[in-house]
């Protein structure tokens, strides 16, 4: 089956304590090297992925709909496929699943082509079959008639607030969704979810994916380890009406706190750029 051609490496940083995967061959041949340093003890490995146009929007909508930032790019699914593949649990905001109320945040589904790849590369790093859902809500505002949560090959966790389980535990439970409890009130901290998250099951990579409130919480806090940025060669525009955050939202760094990645990696595919940075 064809798939993209490869990624064309611009730039890219070995690090000597970095292990690399063992990607299988199309894998590695369409991506290239792709390493990561040991978890820290005790604490996950965190990465982050996310899409924005050149003038720094990763989330917009229209008439009630999510925009489709990357342009439906396959390269961009294809990294997003392998970053899923090779952690234990993908983390995003209930704002994101209800912007995708039809989505599932594993490999094959975002990236269909190379689902039998991503398969391997999870038997192979002695991983369950699909990383772990984890979907945060301090409110508990998150129907859970939605499909991820009757899929029976995914399992799936809630982590909330007491106020919020007791909201989500008006509706009928799946029996393949697990609530968790970080704290008496919200908003979540970071630390909280990922603490709640480690104690109810180790993980040594994680995944987030969204939204911009999650992601600038996680940032304040200075637990993302890694950034993987996909750069759209498209201008979304801002106007009154409409805020069309970043990837990072309600934080305010600049100027007395500043966050300074430094560049792991730049790839290209067409018009597209593909950059991974470190964060202290």
């Amino acid at each position: 089956m064809q798939t993209v051609p490869p990624l064309e490496t611009a730039f890219e940083q070995i690090e000597a304590e970095s292990q690399a995967l063992p990607l299988p061959p199309r894998l590695a041949h369409l991506y290239g090297r792709l390493a990561f340093p040991p978890a820290p003890e005790g604490h996950p490995y965190i990465i982050s992925n996310f899409v924005e146009t050149l003038d720094g929007v990763a989330v917009a909508h229209a008439n009630g709909k999510s925009l489709d930032i990357s342009g439906s790019n396959e390269h961009d699914h294809m990294v997003m496929g392998l970053l899923r593949a090779c952690v234990d649990a993908v983390i995003v905001g209930a704002g994101t699943l209800r912007d995708a109320p039809e989505h599932r945040w594993t490999p094959d589904y975002i990236y269909p082509p190379l689902a039998s790849e991503y398969h391997q590369l999870r038997q192979q790093l002695g991983q369950t079959t699909q990383p772990l859902n984890v979907i945060v809500s301090s409110s508990g505002n998150v129907d859970l008639s939605l499909p991820l949560f009757h899929e029976a090959t995914i399992s799936s966790v809630l982590i909330t607030t007491a106020q919020g389980k007791a909201h989500l535990q008006q509706q009928s439970l799946p029996p393949t969704l697990h609530l968790l409890v970080a704290s008496e009130h919200g908003p979540l901290q970071a630390r909280a979810i990922v603490e709640t998250l480690s104690r109810w099951q180790r993980c040594q990579r994680i995944l987030i994916e969204g939204g911009p409130q999650l992601m600038g919480r996680f940032m304040a806090e200075r637990l993302i380890d890694e950034l993987f940025l996909t750069l759209a060669p498209q201008l979304a525009g801002r106007d009154a009406n409409e805020s069309r955050p970043g990837f990072v939202a309600n934080q305010l760094f600049l100027p007395s706190d500043p966050r300074w990645g430094e560049l792991l990696s730049l790839k290209r595919a067409g018009s597209y750029l593909f950059l991974r940075y470190r964060f202290a």
